[in-house]
């Protein structure tokens, strides 16, 4: 990762200071930089930047403002330098309430999507502060920049098939065996569900079950499932073309957990990892499947099509099932799945759901302390009553208007044994504005939680 370097014998020094140290830094410096920080109304408030150049303008010394205790949801704030300091190396030569998470904000901050730039831009360079573990920041920042770069590609040049060659390239790194089953083929697999999502779209544009396995068979089992719906029309229940603008991002949750499985392997967690992608494009043709279809499951629950549009839980809920016929230690799910949880939540803090009161007190404690924000929802039983379908099993859209995001982790229930530890994420993957280390675009959320969760649960063989 460029943007972050072991050392450098010109490193430009950042003395990052709160509101209560300011006096006691400007009193320790040169009387002109301490008279040139006072000129310029520097106050240490969070964020706050002033750069100390020479009359010919070099550089010679950054303030950075951290503000008041913020918590760590401050933590990344350092994310904002990159955006504003000029290309060259750089050091903190005062303390960061916390390295690690000040060295990955800088690393994330210097993120650019620039695939489709004639000239990319140069990016400032941090030498990694004292006792953070470089490789660990470079390793979460190569597979962070890896989802971002993901989700922010358009639908013309990522479909299923380039999500699946993504996961043989990230297999291939790391020594995984990858395989996979595409079209019709799904049929005799059993996936009838991911087949029918997909079979609309253009046989270049074929459904898939993408499928990486790594790590010793013989340590705990980690599942990853991941919606890789790579653009979503709605199908025949048609999206309006507002909604239909950010659908490149709708494989968001197998980004993501392509990022996890990168962090895993790269870390040699002791885990046997699966990593299951069902990666189909949501496309309207005469083949399409119906509202008012009834589907036949692997798990051989009969789906209901109340909308079209509720696919991601459809395809998810063939991989699931696919999953726990091994009973994994730990089965996670990531997907951009529904808008309700943005009205309950916003845009930054995905909504997590399980049974398992001591995963959901874990995960949120790693949460807090990586400053990586998600928040809790009832799997509420009584909802249950929402997707009751009067031919089929179940149905797959719910009813009533309420609860939108309760009850398609309530559908994906349906699909996995209770016996299972399992987590379902319903993130956004995208930030509809810049801020400190998260730039606009796609990003990576519950990630770095989750890799911290597995690494205490399974870390030691």
């Amino acid at each position: 990762m460029d943007s972050l370097i072991d050392s450098s014998d010109v490193a430009i020094p950042i003395n990052a200071v709160d509101p209560d140290g300011l006096e006691k830094l400007l009193d320790s410096l040169g009387e002109t930089e301490a008279a040139w920080a006072r000129s310029t109304g520097f106050d240490a408030a969070a964020g706050a930047v002033t750069i100390i150049a020479d009359a010919k303008g070099v550089i010679g010394r950054v303030l950075f403002g951290l503000g008041r205790a913020n918590g760590r949801r401050a933590a990344l704030i350092t994310g904002k330098l990159p955006a504003i300091l000029p290309q060259g190396d750089y050091q903190f030569v005062t303390d960061l309430p916390d390295p690690a998470l000040g060295a990955l904000g800088w690393a994330l901050g210097n993120y650019r999507f620039e695939r489709y730039k004639t000239n990319p831009s140069p990016v400032p360079r941090l030498v990694v502060p004292a006792g953070v573990d470089a490789p660990r920041a470079r390793s979460m920042a190569r597979a962070i920049y890896m989802v971002r770069d993901l989700v922010n590609t358009p639908a013309n040049d990522l479909g299923p098939a380039e999500i699946s060659e993504a996961i043989h390239t990230l297999g291939a790194r790391f020594g995984a065996t990858v395989s996979e089953i595409v079209g019709r083929d799904l049929l005799s697999a059993s996936l009838p569900m991911i087949h029918a999502v997909g079979r609309a779209a253009d046989v270049d544009r074929a459904p898939r079950l993408v499928d990486l396995v790594w790590g010793d068979p013989a340590h705990p089992k980690v599942t990853l499932v991941g919606k890789g719906v790579t653009f979503d029309t709605g199908g025949l229940d048609i999206k309006p073309s507002s909604s239909m603008l950010l659908m490149k991002k709708d494989m968001g949750g197998a980004a993501n957990l392509m990022g996890l499985a990168h962090m895993i392997m790269e870390a040699k967690l002791p885990v046997r990892l699966r990593l299951l992608v069902p990666t189909v494009e949501n496309a309207i043709a005469g083949s399409a499947f119906r509202p008012g279809d009834v589907l036949r499951s692997r798990a051989g629950v009969t789906v209901e099509i109340g909308n079209t549009d509720a696919e991601g839980r459809l395809i998810l809920a063939d991989a699931l099932a696919l999953a726990a016929e091994e009973n994994p230690a730990l089965l996670v799910d990531l997907a951009t799945l529904t808008g309700a949880a943005r009205v309950a939540l916003g845009p930054e803090i995905p909504a997590v759901f399980t049974h398992d009161e001591g995963l959901a007190a874990d995960l949120a404690r790693h949460a807090e302390e990586r400053a990586d924000p998600l928040w809790r929802l009832p799997l509420w039983a009584p909802y249950e009553s929402m997707i009751d379908s009067k031919i089929a099993d179940i149905n797959n859209a719910g009813t009533g208007g309420f609860a939108g995001s309760i009850t398609a982790a309530l559908f994906l229930d349906r699909f996995v044994p209770k016996s299972i530890p399992w987590i379902h994420g319903d993130i956004y993957a995208w930030n509809p504005s810049g801020k400190p280390g998260r730039p606009e675009g796609g990003e990576a959320q519950t990630i770095r939680a989750l890799f911290a969760l597995i690494q205490e649960r399974f870390g030691a063989v």
